[in-house]
């Protein structure tokens, strides 16, 4: 037997090694399976080797082999090689070296969501609703955002040519821009009215909710005697779930925030607010949509269960599930769904989403229900094709080495203020500002549910 086979059967019996220790569900009948599955895969990587027309890397087969098991596990496990577990981290901290473009795909097409403020990006007047043609000398058809991310990040100081369509143009128009240190500020806040004010969360890093609470204390700097708060997440992707945990704390004084529910002891975990961290008491409106996600519904959902808030939007994303992350020795990392999460009120939120106390369309998202040329994305869209046989995709941030996480939906769209939309009427946002103005008569009107 060669070194390479004897590698694989190496692997194969460390394989049947953990499956014999993982429980009595697991007896020799079933270990003598996985024994034969490997077996042929070790007969397959060999024939390949030896046989394809080309000559291949073992190293690569053995990953994409890796890859594709996972990913058939469900819409959000994945296998991440190294260049993919770095770029995940970099996430996490909300900073990277780029050009400053938040992307998803629409209709089939690379489009630009928002540039982001002060950005490269922003600066040479790339627009919220261009479309990506070709990137440098590459086409986007068929490119994946994940694909897309890679080749636009780079280097700080280097330059990165990217080709745009927009309405107006009749031929793609090159833009040239030199990347930067681009920092994701994921809290905004602005002054709505006098004595009213909103703070935008645009997603759950290891920052937000240090950012929030900066923020909180510049408001009531600016204004002892609050009257209202809306908290923005609408096309919150998600993110850490210890985030989420204490944004809810912010506004809850006791008991639950959300629990989790998984096959091993480690994975069932209940958070719960903490005693005198609650820092909100006046009126306060959540707006969330179809694009608000994970650690964002976590947030929305504790808040309505505990009547801390009244919702305003439309139906939530609905992805309910926590993913681990598990890091490798080679640098790659291991993304698997090990729980379920659950609202306080033990509602879970997987392919069914959080359904606000209000029901606004949002006129001013790319992504709208109104749009009729556009079918809204949600989780259990990405379920019913997974079940069908396509793993769909999904970005996810990190909290740390083989801990759980919120993660994200699939293609969110993100919200932050536009100058080029503030003629346009936000319905949501007007709606909030009511709710609030006239908090007493409207809690009446919802009776038992009210806030």
């Amino acid at each position: 037997m060669d070194k390479k086979r004897l590698l694989v059967f190496f692997a194969a019996a460390v394989a049947i090694w953990w499956c014999l220790d993982a429980g009595p569900l697991h007896g020799a009948g079933r270990a003598r399976d996985v024994y034969d599955s490997l077996k042929t895969f070790s007969d397959v990587l060999t024939l390949v080797q030896t046989n394809f027309v080309d000559e291949v890397d073992p190293k690569k087969i053995i990953q994409d082999a890796i890859q594709g098991m996972v990913s058939r596990l469900d819409p959000h496990s994945s296998y991440m090689s190294p260049d993919m577990y770095r770029e995940m981290q970099v996430e996490t901290k909300g900073a990277f070296g780029g050009v400053g473009i938040e992307i998803t795909v629409k209709d089939d097409v690379l489009t630009v969501v928002a540039p982001i403020e002060d950005s490269p990006a922003y600066n040479a007047g790339i627009k919220t609703g261009d479309k990506i043609i070709k990137i440098g000398s590459e086409s986007t058809k068929n490119m994946t955002l994940l694909d897309a991310v890679k080749i636009m990040r780079g280097t700080p100081g280097s330059l990165l040519q990217i080709s745009i369509m927009r309405e107006g143009l009749k031929e793609p128009k090159v833009f040239t821009l030199k990347r930067d240190v681009i920092k994701i500020k994921c809290v905004k806040y602005r002054k709505l009215d006098d004595r009213y004010f909103c703070i935008r969360i645009s997603q759950f890093q290891e920052s937000t909710a240090q950012e929030f609470r900066k923020a909180l204390k510049n408001i009531r700097a600016q204004e002892p005697s609050l009257k209202g708060l809306v908290l923005d997440m609408r096309g919150n992707p998600g993110g850490l779930l210890d985030q989420a945990v204490k944004i809810a704390d912010e506004f809850i004084d006791e008991g639950l925030i959300v629990y989790t529910e998984g096959r091993t002891e480690s994975q069932r975990m209940q958070f719960v607010a903490k005693k005198d961290m609650s820092a909100i008491t006046c009126p306060v409106v959540v707006l969330v949509n179809s694009g608000s996600a994970s650690a964002s519904e976590i947030v929305a959902g504790a808040l309505q269960d505990h009547k801390k808030a009244i919702l305003v939007g439309t139906q939530t994303f609905g992805k309910g599930t926590v993913q681990t992350i598990y890091p490798l020795s080679d640098g790659s990392g291991l993304r698997i769904t090990t729980a379920k999460y659950f609202t306080p009120n033990h509602r879970s939120i997987q392919e069914k989403g959080i359904t606000p106390d209000v029901t606004v369309e949002d006129t001013l998202d790319i992504f709208s229900e109104t749009d009729k040329h556009t079918k809204t994305l949600r989780e259990k869209d990405l379920v019913s094709q997974f079940k069908e046989g396509d793993t769909g995709e999904s970005l996810n941030l990190q909290k740390g080495p083989a801990q759980e996480k919120a993660g994200e939906g699939a293609v969110t769209a993100i919200q932050p203020e536009n100058k080029n939309k503030k003629d346009k009427i936000d319905k949501p946002m007007d709606t909030a500002l009511s709710i609030l103005k006239n908090w007493e008569s409207f809690r009446k009107s919802l009776g038992k549910n009210a806030a």
